[in-house]
């Protein structure tokens, strides 16, 4: 049984006759005959009476008819949604993202959601290190990383840049200006996570604070912001360094000031040899129109 055959014979009980049939379909009568006929055959069944005048449809026809026209919805709704996967229009992305909150990836990924309807965007969230270890196996499609450049061995295009934000006491000299150069926190006990919590931003810190001259006084260890804030507005001499997944609370006696000159980037990484529609088509969406954020997360 082929697909064609199916085709001849809804449009036969369609049209009422075998020439009409034929017309419909752009080929010659003969055609459309033999192949009802090997149809027939195959079935073991006769699907019309025939006569000069009209083509009805027998019994078992009538039977097979609705069967018949539900195989050939099936075919054509699996050609156009092949054609969707294949152009990209349609598609799944197993996406990699942090495990923490963060709104500027959940500001993506609803942004997403709105201007690509017919794509299907599955956050699977993970630590760093896992997205960066799944996306070349291929158990991750793309991932997002921020204040790390992904391994030469895969893609990367950058979404947007983040600027650091330092936490430093209200008091201070140094919170009067617009954005603080680290230099000006030298008589402040620096508070940072342990590095194994964050390699990547922790040595940015360090390095920054080299580049500045500055042989920073380490503090007690960076637990959760929250806390940190409400140490440095209780009166603890020192600062933090951080990059804003969501908008700090406001705490007495604290001000949060752009670390000046200190920014994260914020990468898609993919496969360099993944050629799916799928991904290409996110990538394409995704660097069309890429972003810079200002202090506050904002895009500027």
């Amino acid at each position: 049984m082929e697909i064609r055959q199916l085709r001849y014979f809804v449009a036969i009980a369609e049209t009422g006759g075998f020439g009409r049939a034929a017309r419909s379909l752009n080929i010659v009568q003969a055609a459309v005959s033999q192949d009802i006929q090997r149809l027939e055959r195959e079935l073991g069944l006769r699907l019309f009476d025939r006569s000069t005048r009209h083509v009805r449809l027998t019994a078992a026809g009538a039977r097979l008819l609705p069967e018949a026209e539900a195989v050939l919805q099936a075919v054509d709704r699996t050609r156009r949604i092949a054609a969707d996967l294949s152009s990209g229009r349609d598609g799944t992305i197993r996406l990699g993202v942090g495990r923490a909150f963060d709104r500027q990836v959940g500001d993506l990924l609803t942004r997403l959601n709105s201007e690509l309807p017919d794509f299907r965007i599955e956050p699977v969230r993970a630590t760093r290190a896992d997205r960066l270890a799944r996306v070349p196996t291929g158990d991750l499609d793309a991932a997002i990383v921020r204040d790390v450049r992904p391994p030469r061995e895969l893609a990367a295009a950058r979404l947007w840049t983040d600027q650091v934000l330092a936490v430093l006491p209200a008091a201070h000299s140094a919170a009067a200006q617009e954005a603080v150069p680290v230099a000006a926190l030298a008589d402040l006990a620096l508070r940072l996570a342990p590095r194994e919590a964050n390699p990547p931003f922790h040595d940015l810190i360090m390095r920054v604070c080299d580049d500045a001259g500055l042989s920073p006084r380490l503090g007690e260890p960076f637990t959760t912001l929250q806390g940190m804030l409400h140490d440095v507005g209780s009166g603890e001499q020192s600062w933090t360094a951080f990059y804003p997944l969501d908008e700090p609370p406001d705490v007495p006696g604290v001000v949060v000031r752009p670390l000046a000159g200190v920014t994260v980037d914020t990468y898609l990484i993919t496969r360099p040899d993944d050629e799916s529609p799928a991904v290409r088509r996110l990538l394409d969406h995704l660097t069309s129109s890429p972003r810079v954020t200002d202090a506050s997360g904002r895009p500027s």
